[in-house]
């Protein structure tokens, strides 16, 4: 995608929510095949069948087509096209442009017909001809022949908490870090992800979102509590704590407290309805756990347990553990889940299946903007006091502590990542220029560091002498990691990285944690595309510090306090991901670039607009191109555009020039004007070889003649065979690529699309990853 930088540099969440309105219902792609309308006749062109996707812009496929000039009769063939695409990964669209027709493929066809119907053709598909595909489709139609590059991530198994009634994880990031109220006798814990404070020398106050909870110490037991103690109402009434007023001045011990996990450590919890129920998966050997929102699968042969987290799969013969990685060791049954079951979510986290080889190329498609120059004089970064600086491990260069900012520090130049753009200045503070170019020693940054994720971002200077920039989704936390049966996504590097803490003069405490890779529940929705989360709270215990959830598309972590799911609230959230610094609306269409204020596929002069729009060539309703191709709905002066009902069928074209439909019985295949069935020339092929078998002395001469026959059938009918084992493979993606598609655009409509039944949890109770300061004195 590209995307061009203007020069307000907002972030506010009002901006965000007007930029994510403007793309919160972008028309989707409608459907194939889809049909063009002109003075010769009628076209009707299938789904792109990709041969090569270049650098993922230049385009090579094939299109099955239906021509039917006026007058005439049809005429099926194959057409073999090169294009231009640009990738919005926001609406995962792909907008094709540029037609380039290589050839025209006409089976059987009188080839003194063959020149007119070559250009008929090509007076449907022009070279300023553009076409809208789901960005699922055509991933799955990609054929996956090169190993993609991998990083070694960390794979040590998080602790692993089991409950069977509504549970809470109380986590600490490392050891607690407590900071005293100002006025009072209260303290609170600054790294808490619930509000925890304490009393001096007395019992810790948690919390929940629903009600209080005290213990003597944070390990538990924990108690309901009526009446807080007397400091909590000067609390209160401090504006320093508004959020917490309500909870406090009117507190509440109705009801069953959850049970509370201490950790300070990473850690999941999974959380059964009652106790645990499974069903059998068919076609397999395992069972899945289905009143959980976890994925659990047991493996029926061994009794073991499988237990998916941030990607990574986890084993244990017993739900107390041990838990053991074991994403290379997985039984094969994981991928014989079928797709269209509950648990075929998982499959995209099984090595070696398509959807996991769907995730990965899609993870590696960039989103590219071009820079604006003067973006730079807004780029601002806000230090704790002074700068401060770490040495990143295994490298000569520094990385900044004390800013939420990526700063690093090369020889004696400063270069910040923000928002998927960099900048460059010989002041930590600036002022900052835009970059023409990263040194290639920041693509060493190993992922034991922090800022290790800005090796996902590239920029340069082209010919024409712009500055463009694009990342994958690394940036936005999700990573490739190999296992030797194959590729699959992983959320987060899986290290830990120690929070900063700074301790103003006479201030509060100030806390700035890390992404963090466990305590979120991570998993990989197919029916959204995205991961969801689901940080601290687990059950019904929603609340304060509820719904969190992480796109790798769309770079957001989105958190609210009511409806729950991948995209988290649609009424009550902001998003943030620690990884990028990037805030914005809950709803999918951000990305690390819409901040700087634009929603546009633009490459040079051209841009796929979600609007309408007219000119000399046309009016569109939905997405097209500023040179007036339409993708649905639209009328140009090359004719009418729309999707097309015909019933023809599901046509697919094979690298041969074939053509190829089902029937319902079976493939056939086009041979000028007639349909044959496939299975009919297997047959023939069969008889050949068994007229060969019988032939004797006496009638040698006949059945050799009656085989060379029937061989000739049986050749033309092995290469027709062959096809239908082509268009098989086909059919598959196709299928695959639309499910995909339509479960997306059904999560993209609800504002949700997980199945989950969970609450969310925030990502420490500040707000996901953010600075959060307040309270009181260091203690």
């Amino acid at each position: 995608m590209k995307i061009t930088l203007p020069l307000l540099f907002a972030i506010t969440v009002l901006t965000i929510t007007n930029l994510a309105a403007k793309t919160a219902n972008p028309p989707a792609d409608p459907g194939w095949p889809r049909q063009r309308t002109n003075e010769q006749g009628r076209l009707v062109y299938y789904q792109p069948q990709v041969d090569a996707w270049t650098n993922f812009k230049e385009l090579s496929f094939r299109m099955a087509f239906s021509l039917t000039p006026k007058g005439g009769k049809e005429i099926v063939g194959v057409v073999e096209v090169q294009a231009q695409t640009d990738v919005n990964m926001d609406d995962r669209s792909v907008l094709i442009r540029d037609f380039k027709i290589k050839e025209v493929k006409l089976p059987g066809l009188d080839p003194e017909k063959t020149s007119q119907v070559d250009q008929a053709v090509r007076s449907f598909l022009p070279p300023d001809h553009t076409a809208v595909m789901a960005l699922d489709r055509l991933v799955a139609s990609v054929e996956k022949t090169q190993a993609p590059a991998t990083v070694q991530v960390q794979n040590d198994p998080p602790k692993i908490f089991v409950s069977y009634t509504p549970a809470i994880l109380l986590d600490i990031d490392g050891e607690p870090t407590r900071a005293e109220i100002a006025d009072t006798n209260m303290g609170f814990v600054v790294n808490s992800n619930f509000p925890l404070f304490f009393e001096k020398g007395g019992e810790n106050y948690l919390f929940t979102g629903q009600q209080w909870l005290k213990s003597p110490i944070l390990e538990g037991p924990w108690a309901p509590v009526a009446n807080l103690p007397k400091d909590m109402t000067k609390v209160a009434n401090d504006p320093q704590w508004a959020q917490m007023k309500k909870p406090i001045l009117s507190p509440s011990a109705k009801g069953k407290p959850p049970t509370i996990f201490y950790s300070n450590k990473p850690a999941e919890v999974i959380l059964f309805q009652g106790q645990p129920n499974y069903a059998n998966i068919p076609g397999t050997q395992l069972t899945v756990a289905t009143n959980t929102d976890a994925d659990l699968f047991v493996y029926t042969p061994t009794q073991a347990y499988y237990y998916l987290a941030a990607g990574r799969w986890f084993k244990a013969s017993d739900l107390k553990g041990p838990w053991t990685y074991t994403t290379p060791d997985l039984p094969p049954d994981f991928a014989n889940i079928p797709e269209n079951s509950p648990a075929g979510r998982v499959l995209v986290s099984v090595p070696g299946t398509d959807d996991a080889k769907d995730a990965v190329l899609m993870a590696q498609v960039p989103t590219t903007a071009t820079v604006d120059p003067k973006a730079a004089e807004q780029a601002k970064v806000t230090y704790t006091g002074d700068p401060e600086f770490k040495p990143i491990e295994g490298t000569s260069m520094q990385y900044a502590t004390n800013t939420a900012d990526k700063v690093i520090k090369v020889g004696d130049v400063y270069y910040l990542c923000l928002q998927g753009v960099w900048f460059m200045s010989p002041s930590a503070t600036g002022p900052w220029t835009t970059a023409n170019s990263v040194p290639q020693e920041i693509y060493t940054i190993p992922p034991s560091s922090p800022v290790y994720n800005v090796t996902y971002v590239t920029q340069s200077t082209t010919s024409e002498g712009t500055v463009q920039s694009s990342y994958t989704a690394g940036y936005l936390g999700t990573f490739i990691t190999g296992a030797a049966v194959g590729a699959i996504l992983a959320s987060g590097t899986g290290y830990y990285y120690p929070p900063y803490y700074g301790y103003p003069v006479g201030g509060y405490p100030i806390y700035r944690p890390y992404a963090a890779t466990y305590g979120v529940g991570s998993y990989y929705n197919t029916y959204s595309g995205a991961y969801g989360v689901a940080r601290g709270v687990y059950g019904p215990y929603g609340g304060a510090a509820a719904g969190a959830a992480y796109n790798p598309y769309t770079g957001t972590y989105a958190r609210g306090a009511t409806a729950y799911g991948p995209y988290g609230s649609r009424s009550v959230a902001q998003a943030y991901n620690p990884y990028t610094g990037t805030y914005a609306a809950t709803h999918q269409g951000s990305n690390a670039y819409s901040s700087w204020g634009q929603s546009v596929v633009s490459n040079g002069n051209k841009s796929a607009y979600t609007q309408h729009y007219s000119n000399a060539n046309g009016t569109v309703g939905s997405i097209q191109g500023s040179q007036g191709g339409a993708a649905a709905g639209a009328s140009t002066k090359y004719g009418d555009t729309a999707v097309a009902k015909t019933s023809s069928g599901n046509m697919y074209a094979t690298h041969d020039g074939n053509v190829y439909k089902n029937t319902g019985n079976g493939w056939s295949s086009y041979d000028n004007g007639n349909w044959n069935s496939v299975n009919n020339s297997k047959n023939a092929q069969q008889q050949a070889q068994n007229y060969q078998k019988s032939g004797s002395s006496s009638n040698q001469a006949s059945a050799q003649q009656r085989a060379q026959s029937s061989e000739r059938s049986g050749q033309s009918a092995q290469s027709r065979s062959s096809g239908s084992s082509e268009v098989d493979r086909e059919a598959q993606n196709r299928q695959r690529g639309a499910s995909q598609s339509q479960r997306f655009s059904e999560a993209q409509r609800g504002g949700g699309g997980g199945e989950r039944f969970g609450g969310g949890g925030g990502d420490r109770w500040g707000g996901g990853g953010r600075e959060r300061s307040g309270g009181g004195r260091r203690r």
